[in-house]
Order: C-alpha cells, then structure tokens, then sequence
C-alpha cells in the first residue's frame, strides 16, 4: 500500500514524503488500520520496521491539536530510543506546527524538560524512571492521556521497568488504548497485555529475506594476549572507515577505547555513565564520519540510527541471543551489505556454538594465518 492511499491529513503525507517513504511496511499496513480505529494492539515485529511510523501517523491523527492537554505517552527503555522517537514523530508533525512533543529521561538536568512540559505537550515521550520522577514532582500532568503505547516492550520490561510501568499505568484513569511494539513477546510483555489490554488486535511480522539485512558474519579464535591486538587487524584489514564495537561492561568499554587510541585510531565510547551532552555530542561525530571506531555496551547502543556502519565486531562474547541479534543489525542498514565478526576465547566456544544454533546464523571460521592475513577455517 502506499502512503498517497492512506486516510489520513494532507500534512501528514506530505510529511511522509518529505522523509522519503512511500509504501507502507508491513507493521504499518497491519497496525495503523486498528490503531486509528482505537484498538488496542500488541505487535511482534523485527527492530527496524517502521514502528514509530506505525504507532505514530494514529496518535497524529487523533489528536486535539489546539489544546495543550497531554494526550498521548510513550515509554522507551533507553533516553536514545526516546530520542529516536521524539525525532520522528517532529519529522511526521512537520507540517503540523501547533503540535508540541516532549522528550523526557534521565541523565539530562531536569530544570531543562521543565520549560518543555509547562508548554503544554500533547505527546509525552519519556523513559519510566524520569517520568516518574516528574509524577512525584507534579511536574507532569497526565489526567488526559487516552493513548499509551510501550516501544520496545520487551527490551524495557526485562531492564527491571515492570513495577515502574504498571506503576505509571496504573494512574492513567483515562486510558482507552494501550498499544504495544516488541521485538519479542516475553512473559512480561503477556503479562502487561492481560492486566491492561481488552480484546488486543495480535499483529506478527516475521523477518522476510527482502528486508533481512544482508550480513556476513564471522568468528575469530582469540585469546587474552592476542584478543587487541586480532581486533585491531580486523579493523585494519577489512579497511573499514565506521565501525561499531561492542562490550559487556561499562569498564571493558572505556579500557578497550583508551587502548584503541593509543593505537591511532580515531576512537570514541558510549556507556551509561556518560552525560546526554556527552552521548549526543559522540553520537553526532559518528554520524559524520569523524570517527571511525565506536565502542559501546548494548544499553548505551539503543536507539542509534546509523544506516552505513561497515562493520560490527563482538568484542565480547553476548550475554544473551537478542543481543547478538540486535548488535549485528547495526551493520548491513538500508538494503546496504554488512559484514560482523564475533571473538570468542577458549572457553567460550560452546556458549558460541549453542548461540549460533538458536539464532539460525550461518557463521564462518576465519583466523590469521602466519603472514598476519585473514584465511577461512578455524
């Protein structure tokens, strides 16, 4: 279907097409239909689908753009992907210049989202933990929200959110539709639908190899001594000019980029310690091709939209299959080709085998043969 079909405001189209898109994924085709109809929805579909569209052209098109009542919610795990969002829905309200979107989370001051929601937002995006830090200040006023919708349902309930989400819930006395968007639906994410959803429309969408990112994936032998080293040579060999690198801990992050720079290359980290100034300022070096090394934990890489990162190296092994998933998807963005490695040491070989099995990857052996260059084969 395409977007020139669609009922909805002349603006809203023409705000579409201003973001380049013109059909409709197929998250949007399925969910927008019940989501304007004002049906609760819990939606499984892959990272990077288009689910902001989905969730966001129905809260667009029912709001009341003249008051300056909230009207709308939406919770996000991470401050990056409450970024992400707020920046998406202004790109659809472009021609819409009497809607007001507020972005609130942690690590930002916040005297600063103050201003932001004396304003009057009609759509609330924000993190649990801040939102109910401004609940507790009475700084927020969420008496008229109609419409909630959780955005990585899955990601924000397993992070320890869940008391603070039916918290958050539980005082919406007005709540008419509660919409869901999860890359998988785990017990908590059921457990959420049967406490607050009536009648919920159930919308799948599997992967489909058209929109499977194209990503050759590797795994390189390593021990302690030769762990910096073999990474290094990756980069090097592979020529890659943006390439994301991800660790478990804050710690390794921080030590792996220091030791990184130290090599020469231009190097940056991303890690939950770090300021929003701090995060967003890195973030846009990034984006604009000043780095060529980014290393980050999972939490600190949610959210971020890069659409032509070369590569992806697991410096550390996962510590689950979602985050391998989620990790490799960085590369291989935009119908573009993408290639990611994984260094495991001697006994992670088994944990490296089992997570290659779940997630049906097909990933090859490489190691460095004596000449110092890249061969197949274990």
């Amino acid at each position: 279907m395409l977007y020139s079909e669609l009922n909805v405001p002349g603006e809203i189209r023409r705000a579409v097409e201003r973001m380049g898109f013109e059909e409709l994924t197929e998250i949007q085709e399925k969910a927008i239909g019940p989501m304007m109809e004002g049906k609760d929805v819990i939606a499984k579909a892959p990272t990077g689908t288009g689910k902001t569209c989905a969730f966001g052209i129905p809260l667009l098109v029912d709001l009341n753009r003249k008051s300056d009542k909230t009207q709308a919610l939406i919770l996000a795990p991470t401050r990056e992907l409450a970024r992400q969002i707020t920046e998406d829905l202004c790109d659809l309200a472009h021609f819409l210049p009497e809607v007001r979107i507020a972005c609130v989370y942690g690590g930002q001051a916040i005297t600063k989202q103050f201003d932001q929601l004396k304003k009057g937002p009609q759509i609330i995006v924000a993190t649990p933990g801040r939102l109910l830090d401004h609940m507790k200040r009475r700084t927020v006023h969420l008496n008229s929200v109609t419409r909630v919708i959780l955005d990585e349902a899955d990601e924000m309930l397993d992070m320890g959110f869940y008391k603070d989400v039916r918290k958050i819930l539980d005082s919406l006395k007005n709540k008419k539709q509660l919409g869901m968007f999860s890359a998988t639906i785990s017990r908590e994410v059921m457990d959420i639908g049967w406490l607050y959803q009536r009648d919920a429309v159930e919308i799948t969408v599997q992967p489909i190899e058209a929109s499977m990112p194209k990503i050759t994936q590797y795994s390189l032998f390593t021990t302690g001594r030769n762990k910096l080293p073999d990474l290094a040579a990756l980069i090097v060999e592979g020529g890659f000019e943006r390439v994301m690198v991800f660790c478990n801990t804050k710690y390794t992050t921080g030590m792996l980029s220091n030791q990184l720079a130290r090599l020469h290359f231009d190097v940056d980290c991303l890690h939950g310690d770090l300021s929003q100034a701090e995060r967003n300022q890195i973030m846009g070096r990034f984006k604009e091709g000043k780095l060529r090394v980014l290393v980050s934990t999972d939490v600190a890489a949610r959210g971020i939209d890069v659409d032509d990162v070369d590569a992806v190296i697991n410096y550390d092994l996962p510590p689950s299959n979602e985050y391998y998933t989620h990790r490799i998807g960085r590369t291989g963005r935009a119908k573009k080709e993408g290639v990611a490695y994984i260094l495991y040491m001697p006994d992670e070989k088994k944990r490296l085998k089992e997570m290659i099995r779940l997630t049906r990857n097909t990933v090859m052996p490489i190691h460095f043969n004596e000449n110092g260059t890249l061969e197949e084969g274990e």
